[in-house]
């Protein structure tokens, strides 16, 4: 009788440990979601939570919400847990390193571009980054890929798939010519080097690119990468004069020097190479052509009086050699912000943006750009348009309220860029609309 009594008592202790375990758990997890459903809620209302670009979708059937996903993500509430599965939060906040897809134990995510309701244009490749003009390739940011990381690889994978299928028998002058030397095109002259292809690398502006143009001290968010001819890079936080420093150094010891300054304005068939022209008269033949251009293109313009004034720029390089200066900031994006930010301690900054929110930065931007409002250090006008820059002054405009004159110096446009359309379509190039599809999934 006591042995059966010790027995209830230590199985029933045993129940009752459980079910308070189970109990923590799940008060746990309903905590958990609460405060999920109030992140989504916070972002639809901020405007963040639809996805602009690459970003993950989650199978709930496969889910097992081990937070692994979120705890690889180097951003801030992308994802979350919402009962019992891995949901987006911030999706458009997303920048598609993928650390999340590779993080997850049972394969639930997949990286997707563009939305049912959404779609993005991107040029067609096939899965050697080829596209349907047989020889002209695409990597990096013009393919939807614009991380450094993933940019890197895929400049890497489509030479190696060009030096297999390379016939040497051709009479162009080069074997491949490359176009963008951002990490894209860094990556794919490493590789051409490296299978001794006889290649050109054109770039329109300076070495790296995009990159190039980010603020001096801006620090560049990367994953360890594999870089041709050097091996793997762990540069996990680094500013954009060390990568331009290391793509330097790499790109001298193997002896590759990048045309910069040189825009790519015309590419066509020739027999079995292409001909291509540049914006400095000179014309070059390759049989194989990679473009790793950014999707930006050009600097989209706002087409307003004295907007081709030399006081109008569509880039910072050097923020701290201006001060003391009377300077109007105009978008909303990343860029934006963070040209305001690197401008306002020396100088009084305005930053313009024409909706009533910011709604598509990234969290820490936010939180610095709030903190720069509230001390009065960037004066944020929202629901604003430029309509006009004068010598001295800007004209603002302001809805009903009419226009304001502002003192002015110096104008800063981050209005975005076009994509290369036209120029992808003289070459032939087809583009489509992605609505959802995925672009890195399991199996």
């Amino acid at each position: 009788m006591e042995l059966l009594l010790e027995k209830i008592i230590i199985y029933g202790s045993v129940i009752l440990l459980c079910l308070l375990v189970v109990g923590i758990y799940i008060i746990r997890l309903r905590r958990i979601s609460r405060k999920t459903a109030q992140k989504i809620s916070d972002a639809r209302a901020a405007g963040t939570y639809e996805p602009v670009s690459l970003h993950p979708v989650v199978d709930p059937n496969s889910c097992i919400a081990t937070g692994a996903c979120i705890s690889a993500c180097p951003e801030k509430d992308i994802l979350g847990i919402l009962r019992g599965k891995a949901t987006t939060i911030h999706a458009s906040r997303c920048v598609g390193h993928g650390a999340c897809f590779h993080a997850c134990p049972t394969q639930a995510i997949s990286l997707c571009i563009g939305t049912e309701q959404r779609g993005v244009e991107l040029p067609h490749v096939n899965q050697d980054f080829e596209t349907n003009v047989p020889g002209i390739s695409i990597a990096g940011e013009l393919g939807g890929m614009g991380l450094i990381r993933n940019a890197v690889e895929q400049g890497r994978q489509a030479v190696e798939h060009i030096a297999r299928v390379l016939d040497r028998s051709h009479q162009a002058e080069y074997d491949l010519l490359i176009v963008g030397a951002g990490p894209a095109g860094i990556s794919g002259s490493l590789s051409a080097r490296k299978h001794g292809l006889k290649f050109l690398t054109l770039e329109q502006d300076s070495l790296g690119g995009t990159v190039y143009t980010f603020p001096r001290k801006k620090v560049v968010m990367t994953s360890p990468m594999e870089l041709p001819l050097y091996g793997r890079v762990k540069m996990l936080e680094t500013s954009k004069t060390e990568l331009l420093e290391l793509w330097q150094q790499v790109l001298t010891k193997q002896d590759i020097h990048v045309i910069e300054h040189t825009k790519a304005e015309r590419i066509h068939p020739e027999g079995n190479h292409f001909r291509i022209t540049t914006s400095t008269h000179q014309e070059y033949t390759a049989r194989h052509v990679l473009l790793a251009i950014g999707r930006r293109g050009t600097p989209r313009k706002l087409n307003i009086p004295g907007e081709e004034t030399e006081k109008v720029a569509y880039r910072l390089l050097e923020p701290e050699q201006i001060q003391n200066e009377h300077i109007l900031v105009v978008g909303g994006g990343d860029s934006a912000v963070e040209a305001a930010l690197q401008l306002c301690g020396h100088n009084q900054v305005i930053l313009s943006y024409r909706k009533d929110a910011f709604s598509r930065i990234k969290p820490g931007n936010s939180e610095k750009i709030q903190d720069a409002m509230q001390q009065g250090r960037v004066d944020v006008r929202f629901s604003t348009n430029l309509r006009n820059i004068g010598k001295d002054e800007v004209i603002l405009g302001n809805g009903g309220t009419g226009d304001q004159r502002i003192r002015n110096d110096r104008v800063y446009i981050f209005a975005g860029g076009e994509l290369p359309t036209q120029f992808l379509n003289k070459i032939g190039i087809q583009i489509t609309r992605k609505f959802g599809e995925a672009v890195l999934k399991h199996g």
